[in-house]
């Protein structure tokens, strides 16, 4: 694979070209990258971290795109419990929770197994098993394309919620350098989550330690197919495709008759599930969506590229997945994974 293609950089493994790939290491480079940004087109670069939740498109990128693999934490005892940990952007989100696990530091455990970089999980305010990124991080150090300098914004600015942010709203305006979060030496957090506490044995409310906590969380990924297998037949993937939908009191009642699973999102929101959704309108693990594009062997909320599939192909199965439950339910299931590089405006 052409290494200077965005399919050389996400998960997905689709893309086209890129004009310029900048890959950060070192954060004291940071600045010189922005000069040639800046100096070299107009627009906003494409930021990637791991792209392991972005679509990118088959006509590329033609400007710069940077891949930010800054590494590197700091921690700073704040009490005899708090921690202030400081995290590089480019630094692996499980990396850091496998450490924090390691400390016996609570705050991200549920966190563990899911892909991606520290600075890419405020953009998705990334959660699992009721926990999520916003709990956790007290601010964000960013770059401001538009206002060409440095900026720290508190997690109050971040304007984090269900799988959204300030960032995901804007994308483009600002690129995650740094994250601190603030973590505490003690048991895990209460079990919410009714699949992890009986993946731990213990009745929902019990407080484990973190590292039985971080080591059910993994077993359960691996156990529903939600773990990033890069070797495996699931590789090319983004993970779940869709967000649950919102549902009013009315609809989650008639769809939790029904069999379909509805919770409360950390914004108070009631939500069906989108992976029932699917099934609900026939769709299967390992069913054929459309040439190159098929749900996951284990679930149906993961769709997976392969062979020569494109991500015009995969975008327009995730569109006509969509239109399927619309019809249906009349619920409007919308995508996960941002798209990015050129994509066709027009008909």
């Amino acid at each position: 694979m052409p290494q200077d293609t965005l399919a050389s950089l996400t998960t997905l493994r689709l893309g086209g070209p890129a004009g310029t790939v900048l890959t950060i290491s070192d954060p004291a480079h940071w600045p010189d990258a922005t000069r040639v940004v800046g100096h070299s087109e107009e627009n906003d670069p494409v930021v990637l971290g791991h792209g392991s939740n972005v679509i990118a498109a088959d006509a590329g990128h033609p400007g710069t795109v940077v891949v930010m693999n800054t590494r590197g934490i700091t921690a700073k005892k704040l009490d005899d419990t708090t921690v202030a940990v400081t995290i590089q952007a480019g630094h692996p989100l499980t990396d850091l929770v496998q450490w924090a696990a390691a400390e016996r530091l609570a705050g991200i455990e549920c966190l563990a197994g899911i892909p991606g970089t520290v600075g890419a999980a405020p953009v998705q305010n990334a959660g699992a098993y009721g926990q999520q990124i916003a709990d956790t991080l007290r601010s964000v150090s960013v770059w401001d394309w538009n206002m060409g300098c440095l900026r720290t914004f508190p997690v109050q600015a971040c304007r984090l919620r269900y799988r959204n942010s300030r960032f995901k709203e804007n994308p483009g305006r600002w690129t995650i350098l740094t994250a601190t979060l603030h973590l505490i030496h003690a048991q895990a957090a209460p079990i919410t989550y009714r699949p992890l506490a009986d993946e731990l044995d213990v009745p929902v409310g019990t407080r484990p330690s973190v590292p039985e906590v971080t080591a059910a969380v993994l077993a359960n990924r691996h156990r529903r197919g939600l773990l990033l297998d890069p070797s495996g037949p699931d590789a090319r993937q983004v993970g779940s495709v869709f967000l649950n939908p919102r549902v009013t009191a009315t609809q989650a009642t008639q769809w939790s008759v029904l069999g379909c699973p509805v919770h409360r999102d950390s914004d108070g929101q009631l939500r069906a599930s989108a992976g029932w959704l699917l099934e609900l309108v026939g769709c299967r693990p390992g069913q054929t969506i459309t040439e190159g594009v098929r749900c996951s062997e284990r679930r149906t909320l993961t769709v997976i590229a392969h062979g020569e599939a494109t991500a015009t192909a995969f975008d327009q199965a995730l569109t006509s997945l969509a239109a399927q439950v619309s019809t249906t339910t009349g619920l409007a299931l919308l995508p996960e994974p941002p798209r990015v590089g050129q994509w066709a405006t027009g008909p």
